[in-house]
């Protein structure tokens, strides 16, 4: 790597980018500045500021992108119905394309050549940072601490931090790493590394147990217009509030826990687990109505974009001219998902009881079964003959082959 004149690190504040600012200034010798962004997560931006200075950064930028992050990234995924292995709703990965682009900015501004992440060498976040770097600013030299320095532990790096007096909030006992945003909590390391053993109630920070939920059910009606949530239960709020809203309610009744075994595109399996109250919620009701206003043909094929919208933006892919040309399909279909949804939330469970929408393709004269049925039912005769036509050929023409039948001379 040629000569690093200026560094800029993607800085959390956590145990990792601590102990890198430090290492990073040691090895090279040079300026290191750090970004942050708050996506939601909660950090007091003086304080984080100030660590940053402390600990060896010689400028400290901290931004709030709320708002950003949720109308060009949350809603996005939202809309596109994006669950990793139909589990994790992508809060981590949802964030690493907005803050590289920021960052990308930033180097420019500052005159930085180089750009630094405190992601490990088996990590997913590694990836997504540095194909978003090269997607946006390929000249610029990019640097991973975690990948080369000589630490073989999150034990080291402690015994680090406390040799140089670097404040960090991770314990020897209690070694998680996390990383939180308004869209959901992700957490691994520890105990959760033996997917065997219960995660324990300490490694959770958004949600109830279960156990201590209320007794009492809670419902909720979710308004939507154009595949976007607007309001909860008739109170019309903005976009980060009502995330911020439905993450505290689905917390209370233990919503939005995710256990999960994950293929890493790095090529292993890891055990994490995920909070996600609101995106659990607002997944489930947005499905919902989707359910009621979409023809059957773009409904099934959804699924499908669905599926491989996740997949794009697990990889790292968030800057790829696939995504951007699934988000044009997805907004087509969304023009027609708007009306309200009722759940009901109880002891971790959340449950759609209701749907209603302007654009519904439901017809009760045609779905019901009682004196108000408008369908003809002796059309049903010759639409199951047709249908059946290409089996029966195909199975009459197969009996006709059989070798056990004789053959007519």
């Amino acid at each position: 790597m040629k000569n690093i004149k200026k560094i800029l690190l993607a800085y959390s504040g956590g145990l990792d980018t601590s102990v890198s600012i430090k290492w990073l200034k040691e090895k090279y010798d040079t300026e290191v500045i750090t970004y942050t962004a708050n996506l939601g997560q909660k950090q007091n931006p003086k304080e984080i500021k100030d660590k940053a200075i402390q600990t060896g950064a010689s400028k400290a930028y901290v931004e709030n992108l709320e708002k950003e992050f949720v109308n060009e990234y949350v809603f996005k995924g939202l809309k596109a119905n994006a669950l990793y292995e139909n589990k994790y709703p992508l809060a981590t990965a949802l964030g690493r394309p907005l803050i590289a682009e920021r960052m990308v900015e930033i180097a420019k501004k500052e005159e930085v050549d180089t750009l630094a992440h405190g992601c490990t060498g088996k990590g997913n976040d590694q990836v997504r940072f540095e194909v978003g770097f090269k997607s946006l600013a390929p000249k610029l030299n990019v640097i991973a601490p975690l990948r080369d320095w000589e630490f073989k532990s999150r034990e080291e790096e402690i015994e680090y931090a406390l040799k140089n007096k670097i404040p960090v909030s991770v314990k020897k006992d209690s070694p998680y790493s996390i990383d939180q945003n308004l869209w959901g909590v992700s957490i691994e390391c520890g105990v959760l590394e033996d997917p065997w053993e219960e995660p324990p109630e300490d490694a959770y920070l958004w949600t109830q147990s279960f156990k201590n939920t209320p007794e009492k059910e809670f419902k909720l009606e979710i308004s939507f217009e154009n595949g976007i949530p607007i309001s909860i239960n008739g109170i019309v709020m903005g976009k980060v509030n009502l995330i911020k809203k439905l993450n505290k309610i689905g917390g209370k009744y233990g919503i939005g826990r995710i256990d999960l075994v994950e293929n890493r595109l790095v090529g292993i399996k890891s055990h994490e687990i995920y909070e996600a109250p609101a995106a659990e919620i607002l997944m489930k009701a947005h499905t919902a109505i989707e359910e009621l206003t979409l023809d059957k043909e773009s409904k099934q094929f959804k699924h499908y974009v669905s599926s491989k919208y996740a997949e794009l933006i697990y990889n790292g892919f968030w800057f790829s001219p696939l995504r951007k040309a699934l988000d044009k399909f997805i907004d087509k279909t969304q023009k027609v998902v708007s009306g309200q949804v009722k759940l009901i939330l109880y002891k971790g469970n959340c449950r759609v009881v209701g749907r209603k929408s302007n654009s519904s393709l439901y017809h009760y004269g045609l779905a019901t079964y009682d004196k108000n049925d408008i369908f003809d039912h002796k059309s049903a005769s010759g639409f199951i003959n047709l249908w059946a036509l290409p089996i029966q050929i195909a199975n009459e023409k197969k009996n006709e082959l059989r070798p056990d039948k004789e053959v007519i001379k």
